[in-house]
């Protein structure tokens, strides 16, 4: 991203409470570019980008910096005990992958938010919200549907790119919660990009001191993005 025709323009946000620690101010630098395709979208993924709709974003908050890019370098990836349990427990289940979104995708994302976020950022739902934080100009999110005899209990939002799979986001029936549904979606992903050949699967942002956050280290190895560049862990 050297040459002109690459530059890119980055702005910043004001800062505003953070969703994940309470007691900190979060700042976002921002970037929304109409030019944007898949190649420079998974080269500002590697320096820590995420998106969300037609946004990139990468949190720069002036007293924090919890929020650690995450990703699993999947050839080295090797499944935990209680992974390969959580795949053993649910070899009932089918997945597919669509690449459009349904009235049956939101009415699960609904019932999800309302009962197991109902004290976060995104209660309550709609399809508002749902629709600007899925959909985008540049590029078509994939889905991966997990179903019980047919009927729906978990969607796994993806991007798919050149090297790497990007998981933006997953939501699941809350009475499934004993299946380990948000583990089980992630092994999934972590089995279609070695199965294409794949890099990377990112999980976004691994922050220890929130609960909500801080699983992503019990895929291993795993790699954060440090200012040294990505480290992997031992």
């Amino acid at each position: 991203m050297n040459s002109k025709s690459d530059t890119i323009q980055v702005g910043m946000t004001n800062t505003f409470a953070c969703s994940y620690l309470p007691e900190q101010n979060e700042q976002l630098l921002v970037l929304q570019e109409n030019i944007l395709n898949v190649e420079l979208y998974e080269q500002l993924i590697s320096l820590g980008f995420r998106r969300s709709g037609d946004t990139l974003y990468k949190p720069h908050c002036p007293m924090c910096s919890a929020c650690q890019p995450i990703r699993i370098p999947v050839k080295d990836f090797i499944p935990s005990r209680r992974q390969k349990r959580t795949l053993k427990n649910n070899r009932d289940l089918s997945w597919s992958i669509v690449n459009s979104t349904t009235d049956e995708h939101y009415q699960l994302y609904q019932e999800y938010i309302a009962k197991r976020h109902y004290d976060g950022p995104m209660y309550p739902p709609s399809r508002q919200q749902y629709d600007h934080f899925l959909h985008c100009n540049w590029l078509k999110p994939q889905l991966i549907e997990l179903r019980e005899n047919g009927r729906l209990i978990g969607v796994a939002v993806t991007d798919m790119l050149p090297n790497s799979l990007s998981a933006i986001y997953s939501f699941f029936a809350p009475e499934e919660h004993k299946r380990s549904m948000g583990s089980l979606m992630i092994l999934i992903q972590c089995r279609i990009a070695k199965l294409l050949a794949k890099e990377f699967v990112y999980l976004g942002y691994q922050i220890n001191e929130s609960r909500k956050m801080n699983y992503k280290t019990n895929y291993q190895p795993y790699q954060i993005l440090t200012q040294q560049g990505w480290q992997q862990s031992e």
